[in-house]
C-alpha cells in the first residue's frame, strides 16, 4: 500500500469526506506546497516533531509562522525543546521530513494544533509525500489527529 493510501484509508474510517491530493511538483516545504496549490503560505499546515526532554510531540501550525519553543516548554511543562532529527521523524511518524503528516503514525504521540492555522476556512497538511497534501478544516484536524488546539506561535 502506498503511503498516500495508508493516510487516505485512514482519513476514510473518520468519514469527513477528505480526499488526499497528489502532485508532480515538490510540496516539501511550505512555500513550495502554497506555490503548487495557489494559497497563501499560512495556508499550509505544517507538521513539525519535537523532542519534549526526549519525548516525541508533534506540532501542527501555519506555514508562515514559527513554533514558540518557549510557550511549547510551558505547555508541556518541560525542561527542554529541541527539533528531532529526521532518522527520529521517520522513526516515529513514519513519513519523510518534507512530507510529514500528521495522521496515521508510526507510534502514539501527543499532538497540538497551533491556532494560527483558524486563520483560514481550509488549510492543507501533507498527505505523507513531499508531493502531497490533505485539504481539512482546523476542526477536521482536531478530529482526525485526537489533536489539542494550542497557542504556540
Amino acid at each position: 500500500m502506498s503511503v498516500i493510501a495508508k493516510v487516505q484509508e485512514y482519513v476514510d474510517g473518520y468519514n469527513v469526506g477528505i480526499k488526499a491530493i497528489e502532485f508532480t511538483d515538490d510540496t516539501s516545504t511550505s512555500e513550495l506546497a502554497a506555490q503548487v496549490l495557489g494559497v497563501e503560505v499560512g495556508q499550509i499546515a505544517k507538521s513539525l516533531l519535537f523532542l519534549a526532554d526526549g519525548r516525541p510531540v508533534l506540532v501542527v501550525t501555519s506555514g508562515d509562522v514559527r513554533v514558540d519553543q518557549k510557550k511549547l516548554k510551558r505547555l508541556l511543562g518541560v525542561s527542554k525543546v529541541k527539533f528531532a532529527d529526521p532518522d527520529t521523524v521517520y522513526e516515529v511518524t513514519g513519513y519523510q521530513v518534507g512530507g510529514v503528516c500528521p495522521i496515521a503514525l508510526n507510534k502514539p504521540v501527543n499532538i497540538y494544533v497551533d491556532e494560527s492555522l483558524h486563520r483560514f476556512p481550509v488549510v492543507y497538511a501533507a498527505a505523507g509525500t513531499p508531493s502531497s497534501a490533505l485539504p481539512v478544516t482546523v476542526e477536521q484536524l482536531l478530529t482526525i489527529t485526537g489533536g489539542q488546539l494550542a497557542d504556540l506561535a
